[in-house]
């Protein structure tokens, strides 16, 4: 119509919301012209005066004159339900116009999947046609071929019906006792060792003579039998999940494996024990293919495995030579999946690439010089061919090389000169060095030494506990002053051996600079302490982080963040990042490494989890959602915001993530920030304070076990170890309880100087630690210390290391299945504003490997979630569905969820 018009009117081109007579100064004599025109085109409608005057612009006309459209009319029906109010116009923008936001739209999306008659809308759909017209539009079939196609997400072998989990009452408590019985057995190993090391290192101290202080022996002759024990304590325990691999399960193989089962006990047991190994704690080591292959992997040359999430079922992994796997990769060989645990083969060909926190989930292969880019994901089924790039979640093809190191000549001598001097310093210096130092200090302490001499019952003196209390004082408080001093400058003149952008073969000195310094800045502890305040600006600024212009908020930076190299890490004026971020200034080949600077850019938000690469194309005023992929390839993104992997375009804000309130008024701003500021250094107190407390109880149950070690022997450490676990879980819920009064969380929208917002900061930094529940995972106890914590969680729930952040928001039903690495986070930090919400999980659902659920989802009863999937706020996961993706989309068939009876056989 608009080039009929123009020809009428001889323009060029005519507007289509100009006005015919006021704007275009048409009369009725061109208007009529007009109408004969268009009733000379067949593919138009027939026009009349009547028309023009009532709808006197092209865009009005054209929409008088179409056809109903029933996809559209029901689109805006169910939206204005969402939204509420008056009947949404087909025109108006969902956030501009209509306010909307991502939560309300995700409830819209959820809202149209439960019409029979409209087709399913993703929040991808959602971003790139923001009006309902337009939408429509993109999902009409005769508008299908223009419509963006991303590849459903490829679950081959998860079965239509997840197996339910049938395991009969007396599998479940045996394999429960049976867990407690190997902690046990380790505490009992532990204990031993303890006291094997006391009469190595002073042969004159035996049973009824344990008076060691004065005897003569020199510090030097103590460290050098220290040194030796340590040594035979290293080889013992990375041998120990060897022997018992080979011993309990022999080979692995492709199969399912019922949870709660004895052979199921079996798999537990030696993953357990692999994940007590010391070679986790030397990611990049030469060791670590030496120790795969001794447990069955195969594993070629040079190949270099920096994550800490060591495989578990290794026969059934294959690494060609020259391959590098990053930081944070899942690689385990198995995953959890309704009642069973189902184990597969993972094959990586020669120099391949694994980016930064990406998962490879069972039956995956990468071809020979093959890439999988960061943050991305390949779902069973999927196989990369020779010499191809993917990325994203699911993986798909790629042009982008994430190869950015050019390999050097490399000798073979220097890796295992390297591992034979990290085997050195690791037994010999550091922590051991540091460790026996502690040890001789405290039990130099006369009142200590007499512990040792006899039977005396210390413990029924006040002073015993003053003792401990005042050790525990010195270690937590003068620990923490120490490492904070050594962290904020040795680094720094180690990192004068560095140049960014230059590449240096691997495993020679400035290689060990590189992981020295990398290991010495990246503390968890001090990330809490600081994190969520105003002060971690200085922290960070002492690391070396380059902060240029800070424009502080009182939450710049969350908790959980870690980089390769503080001093080439820089994040711009006015930014704020939320928990998880991770600096990725280092890229490797299978013989060199190169350090470079990851700048963000000013003005930007940074949801949880975002892995933030050197070389990453986005700039300023940019919004990065939660486990995006950042793009490394492309323009440089401004005033935008980006979402999944790979990411795509969505606003950078809406209307109701308008600026708030607070900074209208510097005054006021002032006002409120420095009262954030007071009740965030009240819950650094607290949180020192809570530490203290912790070990101070560990120092007293340590100190009883010394004062009837002459009694009972090893057996008095065994137990204090086997108690510490106990006192740790219990006394860390007791915490929890008191901060929030044992009142449950209630959903929240506020700014981030409302004072909710910060006591939910208190309640985060005194949330129990993760390592004491990790010692939980796939056990029946780990559901029971979340029931204690307030989730309303169901019975023979398997949880393999799930995270929640808000206990009392979750509920969980029956025979869930939640895999390692997943998390159900029932809330958001969008610039200043905060928001929860209750997350509803329903029975027999499965949440795959480093899954995860946002805010205001429901997950109806069998749904699955498959791996490293992003579900996004405000989601309704239909009964039976199969969900994969970032974000996650639902698969073209949906599964069938069986009757409720046939799922209690047990």
């Amino acid at each position: 119509m608009a080039a009929v018009l123009a020809s009428v009117v001889q323009r060029d081109d005519v507007p289509v919301d100009a006005d015919f007579f006021s704007d275009l100064g048409a009369d009725s004599l061109v208007m009529a012209r007009f109408c004969a025109r268009v009733r000379k085109q067949p593919d138009l409608p027939a026009v009349s005066m009547k028309d023009i005057y009532q709808h006197p612009t092209i865009t009005t006309l054209a929409g008088a004159l179409a056809p109903a459209d029933p996809v559209q009319d029901r689109l805006a029906e169910v939206l204005t339900g969402v939204l509420g109010g008056e009947q949404v116009p087909l025109d108006a923008h969902f956030f501009a116009d209509l306010g909307a936001d991502s939560l309300v739209m995700a409830k819209f999306c959820a809202r149209v999947r439960k019409q029979p008659d409209l087709p399913a809308v993703s929040m991808k759909d959602i971003y790139s046609n923001p009006s309902v017209s337009a939408l429509a539009a993109a999902l009409q079939g005769t508008s299908q071929q223009d419509r963006p196609q991303e590849p459903a997400p490829v679950l081959a072998s998860v079965p239509e019906t997840p197996p339910p989990m049938d395991a009969r009452t007396w599998e479940y408590v045996t394999c429960g006792a049976l867990q407690v019985l190997v902690y046990l057995g380790y505490c009992l190993l532990a204990g031993g060792l303890a006291a094997a090391w006391y009469y190595w290192v002073f042969p004159e101290a035996g049973p009824g003579n344990h008076h060691w202080v004065g005897h003569g022996t020199s510090f030097w002759e103590i460290y050098l039998r220290s040194v030796a024990f340590g040594g035979a304590t290293f080889v013992l325990l990375c041998v120990l999940p060897v022997a018992a691999k080979w011993i309990f399960v022999g080979r692995f193989r492709p199969q399912e494996i019922r949870i709660w089962s004895l052979a199921y006990f079996r798999f537990w047991l030696v993953k357990a024990l692999m994940r007590t190994s010391p070679l986790s704690l030397l990611p990049g080591s030469p060791v670590t293919p030496f120790y795969l292959r001794a447990m069955g992997a195969t594993v070629g040359r040079n190949v270099t495995i920096l994550t800490r999430h060591l495989p578990v079922c290794t026969d059934l992994l294959t690494i060609g030579e020259g391959t590098v796997v990053r930081k944070d990769v899942y690689v385990n060989g198995y995953r959890a999946h309704g009642g069973v645990i189902q184990l597969g083969a993972v094959t990586l060909g020669r120099d391949v690439i694994v980016g930064e926190g990406s998962v490879l989930d069972i039956g995956t292969t990468l071809g020979d010089g093959a890439q999988l880019g960061h943050r991305s994901t390949l779902y069973t089924g999927q196989a990369v061919p020779e010499g191809e790039h993917w990325h994203g979640s699911p993986g798909r093809r790629t042009d982008v090389d994430f190869g950015t190191v050019d390999p050097v000549p490399f000798r073979p001598w220097r890796r295992g000169l390297f591992a034979a001097s990290q085997l050195v310093a690791t037994i010999g210096l550091g922590r051991t060095m540091l460790g026996l130092a502690i040890t001789l200090a405290v039990l130099a302490f006369p009142r200590v030494a007499a512990l040792l001499e006899s039977n005396s019952l210390a413990f029924t003196d006040w002073v015993f506990y003053a003792d401990a209390l005042a050790f525990a004082g010195v270690g937590v408080l003068g620990g923490a002053v120490v490492v904070l001093v050594v962290m904020t400058t040795v680094p720094r003149v180690l990192q004068l051996a560095l140049q960014p952008d230059t590449v240096y073969p691997m495993f020679g000195l400035r290689y060990v600079v590189e992981r020295s310094v990398e290991r010495m800045t990246n503390s968890p502890m001090f990330g809490s302490l600081f994190g969520d305040s105003s002060y971690v600006v200085h922290y960070v600024r002492a690391l070396g982080y380059d902060l240029e212009e800070v424009q502080q908020s009182g939450s710049n930076l969350g908790t959980l963040f870690k980089h390769d190299n503080p001093f080439l890490s820089t994040i711009g004026t006015g930014t704020m990042i939320a928990d998880g971020l991770s600096f990725m200034n280092t890229d490797y080949s299978a013989t060199s490494f190169k350090v470079s600077r990851a700048a963000i850019g000013a003005h930007n938000f940074l949801g949880n989890f975002v892995f933030y690469p050197a070389g990453a194309r986005t700039g300023d005023n940019c919004l990065l959602a939660t486990k995006v992929m950042v793009p490394v390839d492309g323009p440089v993104r401004h005033d935008v915001g980006l979402l999944g992997s790979p990411a795509f375009e969505i606003p950078r804000s809406v209307l109701r993530d308008a600026p708030l309130e607070e900074h209208a008024d510097r005054a006021h701003f002032l006002r409120v920030l420095s009262a954030k500021n007071r009740h965030n250094l009240r819950t650094m107190a607290l949180f020192m304070l809570v530490r203290w407390f912790h070990a101070s109880l560990a120092l007293v149950v340590l100190f009883a076990a010394l004062d009837l070690f002459d009694r009972f022997g090893f057996l008095a450490l065994s137990v204090s170890f086997f108690v510490m676990l106990l006192i740790g879980i219990l006394v860390s819920i007791g915490i929890e309880h008191l901060v929030t009064r044992s009142r449950g969380l209630q959903p929240q929208l506020c700014s981030i100087y409302h004072p909710y917002f910060r006591w939910h900061e208190r309640y985060w930094k005194l949330q129990i630690e993760a390592r004491r529940m990790t010692v939980l995972n796939g056990t029946p106890f780990r559901p029971l210390v979340w029931r204690l914590l307030g989730v309303r969680i169901g019975s023979r729930v398997f949880d393999d290391g799930c995270a929640i952040p808000e206990r009392s928001l979750v509920t969980i039903g029956s025979r869930c299945t939640l895999n390692t690495g997943t998390n159900i986070q029932c809330h958001s930090q969008e610039d200043g504003m905060f928001k929860s919400d209750h997350d509803v999980v329903g029975d027999d659902v499965t949440l795959g490997v480093g899954a995860l659920v946002h805010y205001g989802v429901t997950v109806e009863d069998g749904a699955v979630v498959a791996t490293d999937s992003f579900v996004m706020k405000g989601a309704t996961l239909t009964r039976g569905s199969l969900w994969g993706g970032n974000p996650a989309l639902e698969a073209p068939a949906a599964t069938t969820f069986p009757a409720t009876s046939e799922r209690h056989r047990s």
